[in-house]
Parts: structure tokens; sequence; C-alpha cells
């Protein structure tokens, strides 16, 4: 056994050596698409696009006259039929969908596009959808989730709209599997992209780790530097964007999703608080690994009629001034990162061999 020793400790070696340049020499879907090694690339990216008009509108101002080069349409919405026509008229506008499969506000709500009659269990009391991602995925199957998903692809494509990608409302689609199955069926069917997350996710890792260390610091519990497992959507991600890129469609690296969450200490004016978003979102972009990575906004330019709506306009209008900031602006060309949006990833997908 002695002298076997040295030889089991040089297999050891060899092994984890081999194992460490195969992480090192590990292509992002960046590389893989075309861009440099060690790029950052990011679609800053607009949700919530026909909700209302005030969510259309900051959409637009975002996009045309700031940082974000992408949006999504909530199909179901009262107002998305103006944003998807917009959108027909401006076809240099990166527009998706944001699959709908909930109605979450206490008075402005809508009914899914499916049918009210033909969408069992995708409905509550009131018939409009449920308020909460646990209420979908409790009472609806995946067979009419599937449905609605087909009858918001179908509205869009009827407005003339070709989305450019597909993505989810609350994360509905990303919180049941056989949900997120139908989803990527879907996309893959229609040949749209479909927004996941399936690269190295230390983003998206924070952020859905963001409410536990909440918890944790409210109990007193909570010790910097404490590692926390990950989270469950992410331990198949890798495999699920395999996947999707197999299927010729594009693939994200990361993703940040949380935002809304911003914001500063004590009573601050609009420009302090889109001040401040724009400087979380300089640390996220400092952060982040190389790759292309997705940061989600919810621009909003609030009118009055916003507040009978959501509390959350406030926040909605820092975003959209987060956007339109000059050093946010300067900082992304100072560091060489690289905007792009769901158009761009699709072209290069298809010149992928």
């Amino acid at each position: 056994m002695k002298n076997r020793t040295p030889l089991f400790l040089l297999f050891i070696l060899i092994h984890f050596t081999t194992v460490k340049i195969m992480a090192q020499s590990a292509q992002t879907y960046a590389e893989k698409l075309g861009w440099p090694k060690g790029a950052k690339v990011i679609i800053f990216h607009v949700d919530d696009a026909g909700m209302s008009y005030s969510s259309n509108q900051g959409a637009v101002k975002s996009i045309q006259n700031g940082i974000a080069t992408s949006c999504s349409i909530m199909m179901p919405c009262p107002w998305a039929a103006a944003f998807t026509k917009y959108a027909v008229k401006n076809p240099k506008m990166d527009a998706g969908l944001h699959l709908t499969l909930t109605s979450e506000w206490q008075e402005y709500r809508w009914p899914p596009l499916g049918g009210i009659i033909h969408s069992p269990g995708l409905v509550d009391e009131e018939d409009c959808m449920w308020h909460e991602v646990e209420q979908v995925v409790k009472n609806a199957s995946a067979d009419i989730v599937e449905q609605e998903i087909r009858a918001q692809v179908q509205r869009a494509l009827k407005i003339g709209l070709k989305p450019t990608h597909l993505d989810s409302h609350m994360g509905t689609l990303f919180a049941h599997a056989p949900f997120l199955e139908r989803y990527i069926k879907v996309g893959m069917e229609f040949g749209i992209p479909v927004m996941f997350p399936g690269g190295n996710n230390k983003l998206l890792i924070e952020c859905l780790n963001a409410p536990v260390v909440k918890k944790l610091k409210a109990e007193g519990k909570w010790k910097e530097g404490t590692k926390l497992p990950d989270p469950a959507l992410v331990k198949e991600s890798k495999a699920v964007g395999e996947k999707i890129w197999n299927a010729g469609l594009p693939v994200l690296d990361d993703l940040h999703t949380n935002s809304g969450d911003w914001k500063p200490e004590g009573n601050v004016t609009p420009e302090q608080w889109g001040k401040y978003k724009a400087m979380k979102f300089k640390e996220m972009l400092g952060k982040m690994q190389p790759g292309v990575a997705m940061m989600i906004v919810h621009s909003s330019d609030i009118t009055d009629a916003f507040k009978h709506i959501s509390a959350s306009g406030g926040s909605r209008y820092a975003d959209m001034l987060s956007m339109l900031d000059p050093d946010l602006k300067a900082y992304i060309k100072s560091e060489g990162i690289i905007l792009t949006n769901w158009k761009e990833m699709l072209e290069r997908r298809k010149n992928v061999k």
C-alpha cells in the first residue's frame, strides 16, 4: 500500500487538474453565439408592456431614449393591443410576449384569452386568472396552460407581430415542471426563442436566495458568508438549457429579476430612487460573470391612474429613470459591456454550425 500511495495521489492531482481545465474551457452561451471570450453581454428587458398606458409609455421611453433593448407584452391585458400595434409599426423594436397566467392586482384584472368557460382551473371565483403563482400550480392543468400560451401567441400573430421571444409573467411557467415543458414546446414549434437561463446563473441564484436571506436576517439567524443551497430551479437549468440550444434556439447564461426590491432608505425623490437603481445595476454588472444575461425592469411613466392599479408606481418609475440614466450608459460603454436583444440572439443562433 505504501508503494501505491504516490500513484494514487498523482491520479487525484491529474483528475482535479483535468476538471479545472474543463471548467475553464467551457464555453459560455455568449461565446457559442459568437461574442468574444470573456465578454459581458446584456439584454436590459422591460416587462409588463400592455398592462397599462403607463407601462406602455415606460417601455417605449426606456428603449427609444435609454439603454433598454427589449420588452415583452402581456397579451390578456387591456393595453396590449395598443402596444402590439406600436411594435408592428416600429419593426426595429424587440418585442416578445410576457406569457400571462396570473392577474395579481386587487381591482384591475383580466381573464384568460382562451375564454373563461374553456379555461377550467385557470380562473378564480371572479372569472379572472388567479392572483398567485401557487394557485395556478394547484388548480390548472398543463393542457389548459398550453392552450392559454397558444392563445396569447395567436393573438399577437393576428395583430401582425412575430414575437422575438417568450418569457413568463411572475415566473409561473418556471414554477412547475409540466408548465415549463409546455412553454418550451410551444417556443420550439413556432421557432420563437424562450427566455431561459442555462449557464452560470450567478445573479439568478442571488435573486432567488434574496427572500431567504431577508427572512434569516429578520430572525437574527443570518451570518455573512453563509453558503445557501442552490435553488431548485437552477439545479436542472444546464440540462434544460442544452435541450433548448439543441432545438436551435438561443439560451441565456444568467438572469437578474429583483430590481423591484431596490429602494434607498428614507424619503427620496423619484430622481434619487432612479439614481439608486442605476447604481445597483452597475453593481450587478460588476458581479456578473462573462456570458449573456438578461436584466429585468418594469419601467412605467406613471400617470395618476396607475395608483388605482398598484402601489408599485414609484419603483416602476425609478426603473424607467435608471434606464435613462447617463451615468449607467457611460459605465456600460467604459466597461466594454455589449448590449443585445432577442432578435440578434436568434440570428446569431441560426449562424452557429
